[in-house]
């Protein structure tokens, strides 16, 4: 293989080879790993290597932020090796240098890269590739084996994975899809970000922003649809511990959160869903950002828990439409629920609306908020109101309270049909409807002052520093 073969970059499979990849791109100031030539790649090549130099003759973590995130990604090496504090500067910097420069290749082994399957120049170990594909994989080189087969563009993007990662001075935050240009974009920001920080010799402004949250606000930042879903890797190849945590995020709620943080139409409905997920002890991008990349069906609840507990309360918020709007994409576009049960949702839940709304008080929608945690008194609940519906409902009525589609909807134990989805939306369009008719109850004014000491009122009143500031 000819050493411009060991220039050039290829994508493989492994999510940190494809991060540090689009990072030496980044750093070669090229777009696409393809267009990085040979005498680009030996540019980034001499970058690498005298920025592990520079840190390496500091020999103080406290002083220098790259060396210290060193220790969590080539523990051992020449560059943050234990001993170098009694060695001196030309030691230290040969040994680094001899280190990142590609070996001779008339020792070259017998063997093909185990990523691309070129021609492999080493077998590399732990001080070189931080982890593999599980946490459970100690990234040590057992006794009478040589370690992992590597060309050297592959190592080289593994040399270069920290500036394309989220530096905290611990564990190390990679943003991965495979959504190229997506990844590309996003690791592109970060390298710029890293290479100032370490040009001025401080350490990065977020490295303590929760690793979700940098993750939210790049999809925000990103102006096209995101063609795939996106992953956060937190890992660390400290000798204290490895470390390997993966968090996914599905295609449909990334471009679902892309689309709309970004949309000046939905600013208002997003702002709503954010002050839903604030409390106290945390800020509502967090909330929001753990449960988009945990447990995404919280977002939904979050939003319905926000709008009950002022309907049940005496007050239903201006920002209601806008809300339940988004309740209603997310419901169809990423819980993939189908158009026409919605409908069928949105016309039981006007039915309900109008009996709520002959109320003067707001007890009984309090007391239909109440059975939403319980199926069996929802349904009994219905069931009582649908009879009284038939007795002495409206004149007009287009139907009963309640179709039998509507209660299979709404109550079927089949996993297909989600029902706890559907009893949750159901909840969101009758605050929605009642909303809409302009209904207040008489004993909404005494509650006014309590409800601004919530997390609703008050979050949107923080949240709105936080992304005016984003």
């Amino acid at each position: 293989m000819s050493r411009d073969e060991q220039a050039r970059l290829v994508l493989t499979a492994h999510p940190l080879q494809r991060v540090g990849t689009y990072a030496v791109a980044a750093l070669a100031r090229r777009r696409r790993p393809e267009d990085v030539d040979a005498g680009a790649f030996a540019e980034v090549e001499g970058v690498l290597r005298e920025d592990a130099v520079r840190s390496a003759l500091v020999r103080d973590t406290k002083r220098d932020f790259w060396l210290k995130c060193s220790f969590s990604v080539f523990p051992n090496s020449p560059m943050a090796h234990p001993s170098n504090g009694k060695k001196d500067d030309e030691t230290i910097r040969s040994a680094v240098r001899r280190w990142r420069t590609m070996p001779d290749p008339t020792g070259w082994p017998d063997a093909d890269c185990v990523l691309c399957g070129r021609q492999a120049v080493e077998f590399f170990g732990k001080v070189d590739v931080p982890l593999a594909e599980s946490d459970i994989y100690r990234n040590t080189t057992p006794r009478g084996h040589d370690g992992m087969a590597l060309c050297w563009p592959c190592v080289v993007c593994f040399y270069a994975l920290p500036y394309g990662c989220r530096l905290t001075g611990g564990p190390l935050t990679a943003l991965h899809s495979w959504h190229d240009a997506f990844l590309g974009g996003t690791t592109a920001r970060r390298v710029g970000h890293n290479r100032q920080s370490f040009t001025l010799g401080g350490s990065p402004r977020d490295k303590t922003v929760d690793s979700e949250v940098v993750a939210l606000w790049e999809l925000r930042r990103y102006g096209e649809p995101i063609r795939s879903g996106v992953e956060l890797l937190v890992f660390t190849n400290n000798n204290r511990g490895q470390a390997l945590t993966i968090e996914s995020m599905e295609q449909p709620l990334a471009e679902w959160l892309r689309r709309t943080m970004r949309s000046p139409q939905l600013k208002r409905g997003f702002k709503a869903l954010l002050g839903a997920h604030w409390t106290p002890r945390q800020t509502a991008a967090v909330g929001l950002a753990r449960n988009a990349f945990r447990e995404p069906a919280r977002i939904l609840g979050a939003a319905a828990r926000l709008l009950a507990e002022r309907g049940e309360r005496g007050v239903i918020p201006d920002y209601t439409a806008d809300l339940a709007e988004l309740c209603r994409s997310f419901a169809i576009e990423v819980m993939s629920m189908n158009p026409k049960d919605m409908t069928e949702i949105q016309a039981t839940a006007a039915r309900v609306a109008t009996v709520l709304g002959t109320q003067e008080s707001g007890g009984r929608l309090k007391e239909f908020y109440a059975t939403l945690k319980e199926p069996a008194r929802m349904r009994h609940w219905l069931m009582r109101r649908g009879v009284d519906w038939a007795l002495v409902g409206p004149k007009d009525a287009d139907g009963p309270l309640m179709t039998s589609r509507a209660m299979e909807l709404l109550f079927d134990p089949d996993p297909d049909i989600q029902a706890w989805l559907n009893r949750q939306m159901l909840l969101v369009a009758v605050l929605e409807e009642l909303h809409t008719r302009g209904w207040r109850p008489k004993d909404g004014a005494q509650v006014a002052e309590e409800l601004a000491e919530e997390h609703g009122a008050e979050g949107l009143q923080a949240l709105e520093e936080e992304v005016e500031a984003r």
